[in-house]
């Protein structure tokens, strides 16, 4: 019996009344009793896996098994055996054959989710399923078949995988016959609330507890927050308020404790968000650097998390900036009307704002001289080793622009002010790019920790 958009949503819980998202699940309808095979795209935490079983249920392969299998999660060396079984004695251990998942889904459906981290080796023999339904086992020379529909799901750009020789570009027109985009919530404004609210709910019944309400300031931090995790996210939210704030009324104040991810209009980590004079996101900029490189101050003293990774990484922003000549050193402090003198702003660990604030501490600091001077790889690095001390060098000493300081000038030499997202995003693929993907030497020369800069790359999706 057909289902309509409406049974859809109620049968799997699929809130919303947003555009995008119907469209995205009349899409799943009209494919549904198919047997195409279907592209499932979207961010993570935007229920690709719901969307799946929903398609599966709604098709007639539906009393048959869906076999789910997350490719990302998965060793490289095992992900041969566990996608397409193995003989007994195929390797160590293989103590007996084994059936692979595309045997398990033999008559019903398989979903690869995350399918662009499959090796590639292993994306010729997935092409060679999908195009005739005939696979091996591992140590075997028998060809076996499989009737299995595949659903697909990604949080990547394919097309860029297959630009940078990540992924098989046979494989991905094969893949990608019919493709369905899964809004993020931020897309889905309007539902945010309605989504909220049902979680809550839930919650507040199985832990038997009492939800309070939100002032207007909480609810609107709620919409303009950006939910980098998507409705996963925002049902731990949920969650969370309702066994922590047993009981009490939430305002802005305690909601803000528990948004972890990027705030609205993609500010990272709650980063107040900046605007003009007028507080208007529509404002035209029509001012200096000068001006420009203030509001970035009066953000960097604002910030409340993860203040010292952002002070490094704008310190390296800086230098190369001020080192080109073409911003002036002295800054006047937010709100005074003349300018300091530069050298009592400068410190030996590096730039210092006009409040006292130093921006780029451990890039330039003492301690981290004296440890990369230690280190074997700093020794023989010039990179690392003479780009400590601002001081060195003669801040009216001509030279000729190179192409980092010329890409820093142009990112601030529009109208609008770059979002320090995109400063952020520059300041790291750059790094990456001179370290030729040295993470960890990125990581130093940008004052972070490494573990910060795997978050980072994975949070802004640098590949």
């Amino acid at each position: 019996m057909p289902v309509d958009r409406n049974q859809l949503q109620q049968k799997y819980e699929i809130i919303g009344e947003s555009p995008v998202l119907k469209q995205a699940l009349d899409k799943a309808l009209q494919v549904a009793p198919t047997d195409i095979t279907v592209l499932l795209n979207g961010e993570t935490g935007v229920g690709k896996d719901v969307m799946a079983r929903a398609i599966h249920d709604m098709s007639h392969r539906h009393e048959k098994k869906l076999v789910i299998v997350n490719c990302g999660a998965i060793p490289e060396g095992i992900i041969e055996s566990e996608l397409f079984g193995n003989e007994k004695g195929a390797y160590t251990d293989a103590h007996q054959s084994r059936m692979g998942y595309f045997e398990q889904a033999d008559g019903g459906t398989i979903f690869l989710d995350e399918i662009v981290d499959t090796p590639k080796n292993v994306q010729v023999k997935l092409l060679r399923v999908l195009e005739n339904g005939e696979f091996f086992r591992v140590g075997s020379s028998k060809s076996r078949t499989a009737n299995v529909r595949v659903i697909a799901a990604t949080n990547k750009d394919m097309w860029k995988c297959v630009e940078n020789g990540d992924f098989r570009e046979d494989l991905f027109y094969r893949i990608n016959t019919v493709t369905i985009s899964i809004p993020p919530l931020r897309e889905r404004n309007g539902d945010i609330l309605l989504i909220f609210n049902k979680f809550v709910s839930e919650f507040a019944q199985k832990y038997d507890s009492v939800f309070r309400g939100m002032s207007d300031e909480a609810r609107q931090l709620l919409l303009s927050y950006r939910w980098p995790g998507n409705i996963r996210e925002l049902r731990n939210v949920a969650e969370q308020l309702v066994v922590l704030e047993k009981s009490q009324f939430l305002n802005e104040d305690v909601l803000k404790k528990y948004l972890k991810g990027r705030q609205s209009l993609g500010s990272p980590d709650n980063l107040p968000m900046i605007y003009g004079e007028d507080d208007s996101r529509n404002n035209d900029f029509q001012s200096s650097q000068n001006h420009d490189i203030q509001l970035v101050y009066r953000a960097l003293l604002d910030m409340k998390n993860d203040m010292s990774d952002m002070k490094r990484m704008m310190g390296t922003l800086f230098y190369n900036t001020f080192r080109s000549g073409n911003v002036p050193r002295s800054l006047p402090a937010p709100g005074s009307s003349g300018a300091q003198d530069a050298k009592s702003r400068k410190r030996p660990g590096g730039i210092t704002d006009p409040s006292g604030i130093s921006i780029g501490m451990a890039p330039y600091s003492n301690i981290d001289e004296e440890e990369d001077q230690n280190h074997p790889e700093s020794r023989n690095d010039p990179d690392l080793s003479n780009s400590r001390y601002i001081s060195q060098k003669d801040p009216d000493e001509p030279e000729s622009l190179t192409d980092d300081q010329r890409e820093v000038i142009n990112l601030f030499d529009t109208d609008d002010l770059p979002s320090v997202e995109e400063v952020e995003k520059f300041l790291i693929r750059r790094a990456l790019d001179k370290y030729k993907g040295n993470r960890r030497k990125a990581a130093r020369i940008l004052g972070m920790s490494e573990r910060t800069l795997y978050r980072k790359i994975d949070q802004y999706e640098i590949l």
